[in-house]
C-alpha cells in the first residue's frame, strides 16, 4: 500500500482516532490522497460492475462503506489546507484539487451506479427498509440527480471538464486571497497609535510582528471587511489605514489579484447551471437546500 511510515494508512491509535499530527508530512497527503483515490475507484468499480441485482446493501451500503482511506485523509488535509497551510501544502492542494473533483464526477456520474440506484429507489416502498435507510437511499438518489448523473454522455462530459475547472480557479481563489489578506496586514511601529486596544489585541499584535520578523505591531485581516480593531482603535488615520487594507484584498492588481478569476468563476457556474437545468447559479445551489429556490 506504499510507505508504511504513512500515519493515514492504518487507522490511528489515538483516542477517537484523532489524527497524529507529530508524524504527518506533506509528502504524507499526497501519497495517501492518491492510493485513497485509486481503491475507491476499485471499491466503486466492483459495485457498479456487479452482476447481482441491486439491493440496498450491494448498493448503498457498499457505497457508503467505500473510500475509507480519503474519509481518514482529506479532513487532517482541509484542515490544514484552511488552517495551517504554507507552500508545500498549496502545492498538494492546487495539484489535487482537479483530480479530487474528477475522482467525484467519476463516481456520481457513473450511468452504470446511477441506474442501481434509479432502481431502488424506484422500489423503496418495496424495500422495507428502516426510516434511516430510507432517507439515505433519497439522499444518494437526489445528490446523483442534482450533479448531473441523468445527462447524456456528452453533457456529463462537458460537466466534468466543467467542475474541474471551476475547482482548480476556486482553490487559485482561495490561495490568492489569503495571500494578499496576509500581505495587506498593517504594521504599526508607533504604540500611540494603538491607542483604544486592550492589551490582549496588543500582544498579540505584538506577537504577529515578531513571527514576521518586524518591530513594532501587526494587526492582521480576518475574512470579513470589517475588522474587530476598527471598533476600538482611536485614532482616525489609522481606522482608515485598516479599513482600506481590508477592502483592497484582491483588487489592487498584482500576482494576487482574483478579479479574473472571479468573472471566470462566474461564467462557469452560470454554464454548469444552464446544463444541470437551473436559470442561474444561485438556483442550483439552493435546490438542495432548506429554502428550495433563491426567492424563498
Amino acid at each position: 500500500m506504499g510507505d508504511q511510515t504513512n500515519p493515514f494508512l492504518e487507522p490511528s491509535p489515538l483516542p477517537y482516532l484523532l489524527p497524529q499530527f507529530a508524524l504527518i508530512g506533506p509528502e504524507h497527503y499526497r501519497e495517501a490522497i492518491t492510493i485513497g483515490m485509486r481503491e475507491q475507484r476499485e471499491e466503486v468499480e466492483a459495485i457498479a460492475a456487479g452482476t447481482e441485482p441491486a439491493s440496498f446493501s450491494n448498493t448503498i451500503v457498499a457505497l457508503e462503506q467505500s473510500g475509507e482511506l480519503l474519509r481518514r485523509v482529506l479532513p487532517v488535509f482541509e484542515n490544514a489546507s484552511s488552517a495551517n497551510s504554507d507552500e508545500a501544502i498549496d502545492a498538494i492542494e492546487s495539484e489535487f484539487a482537479p483530480l479530487l473533483s474528477a475522482h467525484r464526477d467519476a463516481i456520481r456520474l457513473d450511468p452504470r451506479l446511477y441506474a442501481r440506484i434509479d432502481t431502488l429507489r424506484a422500489a423503496a416502498d418495496e424495500l422495507d427498509l428502516d426510516a434511516a435507510s430510507a432517507y439515505l437511499l433519497e439522499r444518494y438518489h437526489r445528490e446523483a440527480t442534482l450533479a448531473g448523473a441523468a445527462l447524456d454522455e456528452a453533457e456529463r462530459e462537458r460537466l466534468t471538464a466543467l467542475n474541474e475547472h471551476i475547482s482548480t480557479l476556486t482553490t487559485a481563489f482561495q490561495q490568492h486571497l489569503l495571500a494578499d489578506t496576509n500581505d495587506l496586514a498593517l504594521h504599526l511601529t508607533d504604540e500611540a497609535e494603538l491607542a483604544g486596544l486592550d492589551p490582549g489585541t496588543k500582544s498579540a499584535a505584538r506577537e504577529a510582528a515578531s513571527a514576521r520578523g518586524l518591530d513594532g505591531w501587526l494587526l492582521t485581516l480576518v475574512l470579513p471587511t470589517s475588522q474587530p480593531a476598527l471598533t476600538n482603535l482611536e485614532s482616525p488615520e489609522v481606522r482608515d489605514r485598516l479599513l482600506a487594507a481590508s477592502r483592497a484584498r484582491g483588487c489592487r492588481g498584482g500576482e494576487h489579484d482574483t478579479r479574473a478569476t472571479l468573472l471566470e468563476l462566474v461564467r462557469l457556474r452560470a454554464e454548469r447551471a444552464r446544463l444541470l437545468g437551473f436559470p442561474n447559479h444561485a438556483a442550483a445551489v439552493t435546490a438542495d437546500e432548506t429554502a428550495g429556490s433563491p426567492e424563498a
